[in-house]
């Protein structure tokens, strides 16, 4: 059985390599789709798609609808939801893919560091589960195929 996994979160650094390598290694039969990676195609699709915009204001607009449209689809498709909270980068589109997540009754998992317990505490709250790293989430996945 293959399941799909939306990986949600920040795009700055190879969080979702390192993921996917290591379900490669435990021989998981997983598929990992996410958001647009590219970070400069994610910012101009709108643009590619609508033509040029009157301002930044209308630029970013309409990557938003391409880019909520994208995460719609292949966040609807997916069996499992990882959503990485790190501590480098800004987490609102973490959060918020999160949130549609748990909304749309997919299963969750939350990576956070500790020093992120309480701010986080709601979100992971409502998540199936929540762990610290991204060898405990592989091993919540590992676990469906015992």
């Amino acid at each position: 059985m293959e399941l799909i996994v939306y990986l949600a979160g920040q795009i700055h650094d190879n969080w979702r390599e390192e993921i996917v390598n290591k379900a490669r290694d435990k021989k998981l039969l997983l598929k990992f789709v996410g958001p647009q990676t590219n970070h400069d195609r994610s910012d101009d699709i709108g643009e590619a798609v609508l033509g040029k915009q009157p301002s930044n204001y209308y630029k970013d607009d309409a990557a938003s609808s391409i880019n909520n449209f994208r995460t719609q689809v292949l966040m609807q498709k997916s069996d499992v939801v990882i959503a990485l909270f790190g501590e480098k980068y800004k987490q609102w589109n973490t959060a918020m893919d999160a949130s549609t997540a748990i909304a749309l009754n997919k299963p969750t998992i939350i990576i956070r560091p500790e020093n992120l317990i309480h701010p986080l505490k709601e979100l992971s709250n409502k998540a199936n589960v929540t762990v610290e790293t991204v060898d405990q989430a592989i091993e919540v996945l590992s676990y469906i195929y015992e």
